[in-house]
């Protein structure tokens, strides 16, 4: 993208800090819309006459949608511009979220939150991390940003539950789609004066193939997890067809690398060995928070029979962990590397995990939990922003768009993959056994994270500015 480091426009400290909000905003409202649902299991199945195999898949293809989308959607941000592409994302989104809230039933619900929510979220997140990668050039400025927006995320996903509780107990679950529609009201208003630090590029090519056969792929191969509770073959099949047509995908790039074309992405990505770990631990970051959080849930509400509202007041632990240790994100930075944060934040998740499965079956009440789920949290909080920093910042900003839709579509994969794996062994046997056994196989996906993180090369706490 020559000359675009030329044509960039600087904006003031003030127009940094007014952006940041609707930044923010917008990824607490995705990361709710991926965990509220958790808690109306019960009231959704019910009302819409379906079962919690339903739900869990309702819930798997909206983070699936998002997945499988965000390079695509993260590619557009070069052609059409990321406030442009940030507005569409807003207005899909909020049109995804009335029609959930007036659905008659299961695939109405799929159509408007799945799928519609799905792809409002997949055009407007790569614009909030390429904006704010952009706008905040030094380490600790984008870390304080990256903290604030990982922080509304984190707590969005990890308060989706007590919110989505206290609404559902209090008027109804359509009122929870009611509510992320005025949030997503109050960002457009908030974005009105969001200023795109780069021009568009209406020339830029698009990669429609390599577009179509990574969302086909990435889609094969969790609904091939999916498929473990009811069909091992039809779980094989799928896993081997998803691989064979990603092996395609990142064949056809290639061919369009030599051919002097650009495609989806470049293989270029590929080759930085701290983003590949970066993106490792950032896939297994929101398994982790994704899977605990529909375990929890659904073993509170099925096996313990709780409603909405007390499974919500449950994750406020983990709300709070992640409240903490995210906001503390720029003080953290400057303390300590982002390597030495990220193997932290493992050792006190993976310290949570075992909590909650040595309390399985335990006669404590649902308090029990609470040490688990806050562990959790600090432990999530503590390694969210410096996983996202240490990708973003590996990269310059002509290849930020790019970048950041691999990085979103790897996280989302990952909120997909750990609703996918946690909910395919709870909804084979829903029994404290299951739960233990859920919670057991995440902890396991866990230490694959902290490997990676023990991986990442060394570096020294960022500097102030």
């Amino acid at each position: 993208m020559s000359g675009t480091r030329n044509t960039q426009r600087q904006p003031s400290a003030a127009a940094r800090r007014r952006v940041l909000a609707p930044l923010a905003l917008a990824q607490f409202i995705c990361s709710f819309a991926g965990s509220n649902m958790n808690v109306m299991i019960n009231d959704i199945s019910e009302d819409l006459d379906t079962t919690v195999q339903g739900v869990q898949t309702a819930i798997t293809v909206f983070l699936l949608v998002m997945a499988a989308l965000m390079i695509p959607g993260g590619k557009l941000t070069d052609r059409y511009g990321r406030k442009r592409c940030l507005m569409a994302g807003l207005f899909v989104y909020g049109v995804g979220a009335l029609l959930s809230a007036a659905a008659p039933g299961l695939g109405v619900l799929i159509l408007g939150n799945s799928i519609l929510e799905g792809i409002g979220t997949a055009l407007l997140i790569p614009p909030v991390y390429i904006l704010t990668t952009l706008l905040f050039t030094d380490t600790t400025s984008r870390a304080r940003a990256f903290g604030v927006i990982m922080a509304l995320g984190g707590i969005g996903a990890a308060a989706g539950p007590l919110i989505g509780g206290l609404i559902t107990t209090g008027l109804s679950w359509r009122a929870a789609f009611v509510f992320q529609a005025l949030v997503i009201a109050v960002i457009i208003v908030l974005s009105r004066r969001l200023e795109d630090p780069l021009p568009p590029d209406p020339e830029r090519p698009f990669d429609t193939t390599g577009a179509v056969l990574s969302a086909v792929g990435l889609v094969l191969v969790v609904m091939g997890i999916l498929a473990a509770d009811d069909n091992v073959w039809l779980m094989i099949a799928l896993l081997v067809l998803g691989a064979l047509v990603l092996l395609w995908f990142f064949r056809s790039i290639r061919a369009k690398e030599r051919a002097g074309r650009e495609p989806l992405l470049s293989t270029g990505l590929f080759r930085v060995r701290t983003s590949n770990l970066g993106l490792v631990t950032q896939n297994v970051q929101w398994l982790l928070l994704m899977g605990s959080s529909f375990t929890v849930a659904a073993y509170l509400q099925v096996v313990r029979g709780y409603d909405a509202i007390q499974t919500g007041v449950v994750f406020t632990a983990a709300t709070l962990g992640l409240l903490v240790t995210s906001l503390a994100a720029e003080r953290l930075a400057r303390r300590r590397s982002q390597r030495g944060l990220i193997i932290t934040g493992f050792v006190v998740t993976l310290a949570g995990i075992v909590l909650l499965v040595a309390m399985a079956g335990a006669s404590g009440g649902p308090w029990a939990l609470t040490p688990g789920l806050l562990l959790i949290g600090l432990g999530l909080g503590v390694m969210l922003t410096p996983s996202v920093n240490v990708v973003q910042s590996s990269f310059p900003e002509e290849q930020q768009g790019e970048i950041s839709g691999l990085s979103r579509s790897v996280s989302n994969l990952g909120s997909s993959l750990g609703t996918a794996v946690a909910g395919t062994i709870l909804v084979s046997s829903l029994t404290t056994g299951a739960y233990a056994a859920a919670m057991i196989a995440l902890a396991v996906i866990g230490l694959a994270g902290l490997v990676a993180a023990v991986l990442l090369p060394r570096g020294r706490p960022a500097q102030k500015a």
